[in-house]
């Protein structure tokens, strides 16, 4: 991690990191729920600079001798401030790299991945990992089986399949459907067989 502040002494750095600790969980708590809706990738990026900026902000708190000012909740409130408002740790705002979401910010602009679909429109997005072996058309036909199996699925069941299919964890996509995580993992098992019924393939894993 990258912290713009002057060195600090071995002794008090580990009280630093002591204090810090106990704040962490709640933190990454408000982090996660801020940016619930988010791809799990991108949470996860913005999870990390939300603890690297209440960091920064812990540590010039604790250097003015403002300890009995500290709490997690405030911390993770600015830090979720500073990421919405495209600013990151230790990397200068170029708004000319259209790869900086500070750029895309000022300038109203948004780069997509090629392999996710606008969310508007409702089409396919990609969620398979490319099996090294595989070659380019057993690649695609499976894309195009897997999306034609989609399509067959109700709406809610079809954004669960979704969500296990790009990684999110069984807890993850109970919560978001108020579902118990066993009844997220038989409509896992469900799904699979759907698939392999369909297809003979195993992407739900």
């Amino acid at each position: 991690m990258i912290v713009a502040t002057k060195s600090i002494p071995d002794r008090r750095a580990r009280t630093y990191a002591a204090k810090f600790e106990t704040l962490l969980p709640r933190i990454q708590h408000h982090a996660k729920r801020a940016f619930r809706r988010c791809p799990c990738d991108e949470r996860e990026e913005a999870v990390a600079e939300v603890v690297a900026h209440a960091w920064i902000a812990f540590l010039r708190l604790m250097d003015r001798g403002l300890e009995h000012v500290i709490y997690a909740t405030p911390l993770a409130r600015y830090a979720i401030k500073r990421v919405r408002a495209h600013r990151c740790v230790g990397c200068v705002r170029n708004v000319n790299d259209i790869s900086s979401t500070y750029a895309q910010h000022q300038h109203g602009f948004h780069v997509d991945r090629l392999d996710q679909r606008d969310d508007r429109d409702g089409r396919w997005k990609q969620m398979l990992v490319e099996d090294q072996h595989a070659g380019p058309a057993d690649t695609a036909a499976v894309r195009i089986d897997f999306a034609d199996w989609l399509q067959q699925l109700p709406r809610r069941l079809r954004r669960i399949a979704e969500l296990l299919a790009i990684g999110e964890t069984t807890g993850v996509v109970a919560k978001r459907f108020k579902l118990s995580s066993g009844r997220i993992s038989q409509l896992r098992r469900e799904l699979r067989r759907g698939w392999d019924d369909f297809h003979g393939g195993a992407l739900l894993v």
